[in-house]
C-alpha cells in the first residue's frame, strides 16, 4: 500500500481530514495530514505566501520512506501542483482544486455571489469575511442538503487564511503542468460553487487526464454526506498506480 499526505485547503485545518484519513489508513495505507504553518490554531491574521505552503508540504514528504501519493484539497490542490513541478512523489490528486493558472474566475464568481463579503475580505485584507456566517459555510462549502451538524461542525473550526497567499493564486503565482510528470487523479464536485466542472475538467486537460466528478457533492468533498466514495475512489486509484520506489 502507499504513503499518502493529505493537504487541507483554504480556511481549513488538518483536523478536516479526520475521518476521511481514517478511511484511508483502514485500507492498508500510511497516512499523514501535512501541517501548513499558521493553521490548527487560535484563531487570528495569518499572513504567509504559497511558496511557505509548499515548504510544509515539502517537510512531510520527508518524513516518508518512499515517494508519497499527494492529496490536495482547494488551495491545497493549488499547492500539491506547485510541488509536484520538481517535488518527490509517486501521484497526486487533485480534489476541488484551485487550477494551475489561478483563481480569478473563482473570485470573480464569489464577488457576484457574495459581494460583500467579498469586499470585506479585499477591504481588511484578511478572508475570513468569505466564510463569517454558518450559511456562508453552507452555501461554498456544502450544499443545501448537507445535513445541518456537519455545516456547524465545520463552521465552528474554520478559520482565517492568508491575504498574501490568495494573491499568489490571484495573479503571483502560476503552475507550469509540463513540468508535473507523476500520474495525477482530479475529482470534481457538481455541486461546487467555488470551482466549477467545467474548470475541474479543464484543469484535468491541462495534465492530459479526464476529470471524475461526484455528484451531489459540495466543495468540501472530505466533509460532505458521501465523502466516503471519494476515500474509497482514492484508495482504489493508488492502489493501482505502479511501485515508484527507487529500489523497486
Amino acid at each position: 500500500m502507499a504513503q499518502i499526505v493529505l493537504v487541507h485547503g483554504a480556511w481549513h485545518g488538518n483536523w478536516c481530514w479526520g475521518d476521511f484519513a481514517a478511511r484511508l489508513a483502514e485500507r492498508g495505507h500510511v497516512v499523514r495530514a501535512a501541517p501548513l504553518r499558521g493553521h490548527d490554531q487560535p484563531p487570528g491574521r495569518i499572513w504567509h505566501r504559497i511558496r511557505d505552503y509548499v515548504a510544509d508540504v515539502r517537510s512531510a514528504v520527508g518524513e516518508c520512506t518512499e515517494p508519497p501519493v499527494l492529496v490536495g484539497h482547494s488551495m491545497g490542490g493549488f499547492v500539491v501542483q506547485k510541488f509536484l513541478e520538481g517535488g518527490r512523489a509517486s501521484g497526486g490528486v487533485l480534489m476541488a482544486s484551485a487550477p494551475p493558472w489561478g483563481v480569478v474566475r473563482a473570485a470573480a464568481r464569489l464577488a457576484v455571489r457574495h459581494p460583500l463579503a467579498f469586499l470585506k475580505a479585499n477591504l481588511f485584507l484578511r478572508l475570513r469575511p468569505i466564510l463569517a456566517t454558518s450559511a456562508l459555510v453552507r452555501d461554498l462549502m456544502f450544499t443545501e442538503a448537507t445535513p445541518a451538524e456537519i455545516v456547524e461542525r465545520c463552521f465552528e473550526r474554520i478559520q482565517d487564511e492568508s491575504y498574501p497567499a490568495f494573491l499568489d493564486m490571484l495573479l503571483l503565482a502560476r503552475v507550469r503542468p509540463k513540468r508535473v510528470q507523476v500520474p495525477l487523479l482530479v475529482l470534481g464536485a457538481e455541486r461546487d460553487p467555488i470551482f466549477s466542472v467545467a474548470q475541474v475538467q479543464r484543469t484535468a486537460r491541462a495534465y492530459r487526464t479526464e476529470a471524475e466528478i461526484f455528484s451531489g457533492l459540495g466543495h468540501n468533498m472530505m466533509l460532505d454526506r458521501g465523502w466516503e466514495r471519494v476515500a474509497d475512489r482514492i484508495d482504489a486509484w493508488t492502489t493501482a498506480l505502479p511501485d515508484r520506489r527507487p529500489d523497486a
